[in-house]
């Protein structure tokens, strides 16, 4: 884990990158990502949440149906000059579905039973973030006294199974504007006295919210905006204070939502010295636009329809709207294509599409690695990492 630290630190310190995480929405996303730090010998995050990537006791996950053991085996396996660094993002209580009827007590020992799978199968980063709450609202303290549970439990099961990790800490809450200085300060002062006190390695990443939000299919958080957000410093004076206050303590800052943000933004990354940045759906919906895409140039209209039919029917793409969206069914079912990829239903579909294809001399999983990756290098080049 040194090592892994000490390549972080060596992109983040002297080659002034941010580093890039990389959400795990299919098996065609985690070959791409594989695929190109291993082509250009880059260290990748991979950050599975625990809805896409989970124990088998807790169901395994809906991405290739690979549960925590399976995902990480298949990754090391693939990853033959080991740069990619498995992640685990969102870990916390009632971050799987499987325990919506849990109460906090039980809710808590499912999470730590998740972390602990984890752990022992090679996960170097873990993110807690115990946010949900089935009461909806929760005290900054309640949430870290959530925090300090699951970090000294994970920190423990790290020792017993002769594991180094790397802790990652914040919320989940997507909002438009930023972290204040302000509760910067109190997080990681509370977070500083704990390790201290527990004689506990202090984490490498904190979650800052730098003004990205994803909605349907663009980031209409303040970053990438024009218009200030009332009552806030200008994000170029904000986050500089931030990750200047970061740095003197240790901690790298990692931004997460990060999805359809410009050019421009992205370039504004490393000169601003964000650390590192989380992007998922967007690489989702670029795989099921060009799996859409190559529908059409088989002429497989019912096909597509009845694949556009199981999205839309899977309601996930109801968290991801706009407040009054006038989004039609077909974009929605764009927003949450990748949800249903290891679907019976849609591998069957993908099944037909493949051997349609092989009498134009197209592989489709090819074809679709090449628009993933395509999407990926246009956070590769301006992040600095390439």
């Amino acid at each position: 884990m040194k090592k892994t630290e000490n390549i972080l630190r060596n992109y983040i310190q002297k080659k002034k990158c941010t580093l890039l995480a990389i959400g795990p929405m299919s098996k065609n996303i985690v070959d791409s990502t594989v695929e190109l730090s291993n082509t250009y010998e880059i260290p990748l995050m991979l950050i599975a949440s625990r809805r896409q990537i989970d124990s088998q006791d807790h169901g395994s996950g809906y991405v290739n149906n690979w549960s925590t053991k399976e995902f990480s085996n298949y990754v090391k396996k693939k990853d033959k000059k080991n740069n990619i660094i498995l992640c685990r993002d969102h870990g916390g209580p009632w971050q799987n579905n499987i325990e919506n009827n849990l109460n906090i007590n039980d809710a808590m020992k499912s999470a730590k039973k998740s972390y602990k799978s984890d752990i022992i199968n090679d996960f170097q980063i873990i993110h807690i973030d115990p946010s949900i709450n089935k009461n909806k609202t929760q005290s900054v303290n309640s949430i870290l006294e959530k925090i300090f549970e699951l970090y000294e439990f994970c920190y423990e099961i790290s020792k017993k199974y002769k594991k180094k990790i790397l802790f990652e800490i914040g919320t989940e809450e997507q909002v438009s504007g930023l972290s204040t200085l302000e509760d910067i300060k109190y997080w990681i002062s509370r977070v500083i006295n704990f390790c201290n006190q527990n004689k506990i390695p202090q984490p490498f990443f904190i979650v800052t919210q730098t003004g990205t939000k994803v909605l349907e299919l663009e980031n209409v958080g303040a970053f990438d905006s024009d218009i200030r957000v009332k009552d806030q410093l200008p994000i170029e004076i904000q986050i500089p204070k931030i990750i200047e206050f970061a740095e003197k303590n240790n901690f790298f800052i990692k931004e997460h939502n990060a999805d359809y943000l410009s050019d421009d933004a992205l370039k504004w990354h490393p000169r601003l010295s964000i650390h590192a940045a989380n992007v998922a759906p967007e690489f989702g919906t670029t795989e099921t636009i060009s799996l859409i895409e190559l529908m059409n140039r088989c002429n497989m209209k019912n096909e597509k329809e009845h694949f556009l039919e199981i999205a839309y029917n899977s309601n996930k793409w109801k968290k991801w709207m706009i407040k009054d969206s006038y989004s039609n069914d077909y974009k929605k079912s764009i927003i949450c294509g990748h949800y249903v990829f290891a679907d019976d239903k849609v591998v069957e579909l993908k099944n037909k599409l493949n051997n349609e294809l092989k009498f134009k001399n197209i592989d489709m999983n090819n074809y679709l690695k090449d628009s993933i990756k395509k999407a990926i290098k246009r956070y590769l080049y301006p992040f600095k990492i390439i």
